[in-house]
C-alpha cells in the first residue's frame, strides 16, 4: 500500500510517499503526482518512508522530473530511503536527478 501525504505553502509543494512505490500502485499514483506538479512551481518528493521501489516507481519519478523540466519547474527528491538509493545506484540515475543523496534517519 502507498500513501501520499501532501503539504503546500504558496507555490512550494512537498509530497511524502509512504509505503511501497511499486507497479501495483503506479497507475493510481501517476495522475495524483502529475496533478500536484501542475499545482506548484517547486515540488519536493520526500522518499524517507518508501519501503520498496521497483522500476515502475522509478519510472514515475523519471516522468515527474521530465515533466517538471519541460515546463521549467523544480522537482527534487529529498530524504532518500535506502531502497531508493539502491535503485538510483542500480540504474545509475543519481546524476539525472541531480539531487544530493541524503539518507533519512527513519
Amino acid at each position: 500500500m502507498m500513501q501520499i501525504e501532501s503539504e503546500q505553502r504558496g507555490e512550494h509543494c512537498t509530497l511524502r510517499l509512504v509505503g511501497d512505490f511499486i507497479l501495483a500502485h503506479a497507475t493510481e499514483l501517476k495522475d495524483s503526482l502529475l496533478d500536484t506538479l501542475n499545482d506548484c512551481e517547486q515540488l519536493d518528493i520526500d522518499l524517507a518512508d518508501v519501503s520498496d521501489i521497483d522500476t515502475a516507481g522509478m519510472q514515475l519519478l523519471l516522468l515527474l522530473k521530465r515533466e517538471a523540466m519541460l515546463v521549467h519547474k523544480d522537482c527534487r527528491l529529498i530524504n532518500h530511503s535506502h531502497m531508493v538509493v539502491d535503485m538510483l545506484e542500480t540504474y545509475q540515475l543519481s546524476s539525472y536527478f541531480g539531487d544530493p543523496l541524503v539518507l533519512s534517519a527513519r
